[in-house]
């Protein structure tokens, strides 16, 4: 039975018994030779498939490399610690002087909210 492209549904009962069935056979030959493989190779590849760990654990860091990084952020920190003690203020940072702010001039803020004025009188069709 042949379903329009649109009309395709995709839920499990929408489905052919036939098509069902060849799916189930498939299933259980994969899970067959999942077995064999398991009993060729051991439990390490059972049913997770090959190169999966067996813990459980998905991409996360053993317990050795956290405390590395631990260990290294420490380490950061307190040379951080130490070169912010040991250079508190530089003489020539607290010989300059701060800058100052930049202003507009008002010509400048004039020429600016002009312009804008004609872009918006040409955007509502003034």
């Amino acid at each position: 039975m042949s379903y329009p492209p649109m009309a395709k549904s995709f839920s499990f009962w929408d489905h052919p018994v036939e098509s069902i069935e060849k799916a189930l056979d498939l299933r259980k030959k994969i899970e067959a030779l999942k077995k064999s493989v398991s009993d060729i190779m051991g439990e390490a590849v059972a049913s997770t498939g090959i190169g999966k760990k067996v813990d459980g654990r998905k991409g996360k860091r053993s317990s050795a490399t956290r405390a590395k990084m631990a260990a290294a952020a420490k380490a950061r920190w307190a040379a951080r610690k130490r070169g912010a003690a040991k250079a508190a203020v530089p003489a020539e940072a607290a010989a300059k002087a701060p800058r100052k702010k930049r202003t507009m001039s008002p010509e400048a803020r004039a020429r600016i909210a002009a312009a804008q004025r004609a872009r918006w009188a040409k955007a509502k069709g003034k």
